[in-house]
């Protein structure tokens, strides 16, 4: 039987280089998976063994080499090489300049302009500046914020008391509790609008809009009005679509040639153009009679009513009509956007005036 250690001895095999520790990854200047020169199968494993240790990086990384001058940085093929991390400037986690305070918050359209602290607004109140709404902040208790709730009252302008969470959404800088946005065109007062019509000789051809909110919608009907030739459009303070740039641009222009009268009661104001002699026109689908199957004289002083996108002319303002016309459709969806209703309803008045002109 042969024994065990007679055996001759097994040839050594060459000896392996070692191997990167599982789970650890090593990346270069430019932030690249590498591998380090010691686990490089080119390299003998004891090439760097007289290499003084260095002490590890981040994240316990140890090939972080000091490159000197008789040693340059690598380069990289992308261009200069890019941080793993985002630096941040001097002045703390929160005092640098290098992103926005508040990442997910949408930046406000350039085109409306704002006015921030209680005493520039009280000031532009004042002067009779034209201001679109006044956000105030809630629980605020002092001579100035009763100052700009009276004068807004006065002028017929929207104020709303909010929490700060309101208001520093809609800006980040240092509102001190009160903004206002500013209207960029100038509102006219109706009675004047209606006395001038008369004076002129004019037919008066208005249109009212009930609660119109979608500043697209808004601007689509100034539009069409304006070319139709009606003479002024009638808005109420509370609920209706805010004047931007969106509804400036929707409106081609037409809202810096057709007047606006901003009221602070529809209720009142219709009862004001039916003592004046014009006859209050509503567009209703709640009404009998379509426009073009009954003789409604259009010729006359006119004022066309329009109703909100959701919920149509509210019920106080339609049971004062003097005629509720509805648009006929035979389709299956029975329904038409308030810009493109509008437009038919002022089309109809137009058409009436051209055939008798």
């Amino acid at each position: 039987m042969e024994n065990p250690t007679d055996r001759p001895d097994r040839p050594e095999r060459p000896q392996r280089p070692a191997r990167p520790v599982a789970g650890r990854r090593f990346y270069d200047g430019a932030n690249r998976p590498v591998t380090p020169k010691q686990f490089r199968p080119d390299r003998r494993a004891d090439e760097f063994d007289d290499r003084p240790a260095r002490p590890r990086g981040r994240g316990g990384s140890d090939n972080r080499d000091d490159f000197g001058a008789d040693r340059p940085a690598p380069r990289s093929d992308r261009g200069d090489s890019r941080p793993p991390f985002r630096e941040r400037s001097e002045g703390g986690p929160r005092g640098g300049q290098d992103r926005p305070r508040y990442e997910s918050r949408p930046a406000q359209a350039s085109s409306i302009d704002m006015l921030f602290g209680l005493r520039p607004i009280l000031e532009a109140l004042s002067a009779g500046r034209t201001l679109e709404k006044i956000f105030l902040l809630r629980g605020t208790k002092n001579s100035l914020v009763t100052d700009i709730s009276t004068a807004a009252r006065e002028a017929g302008i929207q104020v709303q008391m909010v929490p700060v969470e309101k208001l520093d959404n809609l800006t980040r800088k240092n509102h001190q509790g009160a903004v206002a946005f500013v209207s960029p065109i100038d509102y006219a007062p109706l009675d004047n609008i209606v006395s001038g019509l008369f004076e002129e000789g004019k037919v008066p051809f208005l249109l009212l809009l009930d609660r119109i909110t979608d500043v697209r919608n808004f601007g689509a009907i100034a539009r069409t009005a304006e070319c139709l030739g009606v003479q002024a459009i009638v808005v109420p303070s509370r609920g209706a679509a805010q004047i931007n740039g969106d509804a400036l641009k929707t409106s081609a222009g037409a809202l810096n040639i057709l007047p606006v009268c901003r009221e602070v009661s529809l209720h009142e104001t219709i009862r004001f153009l039916q003592q004046s002699g014009i006859t209050v026109v509503a567009c209703t689908e709640k009404a009998e009679e379509a426009v073009g199957s009954t003789d409604v004289d259009f010729s006359g002083p006119v004022a066309v009513l329009m109703g909100s996108e959701e919920d149509g002319i509210s019920p106080d303002l339609l049971n004062l009509a003097d005629v509720k016309l509805k648009v006929p459709m035979t389709g299956q969806i029975q329904s038409l956007n308030v810009g493109v209703a509008a437009g038919i309803m002022l089309f109809e008045v137009a058409r009436q005036r051209v055939a008798q002109a």
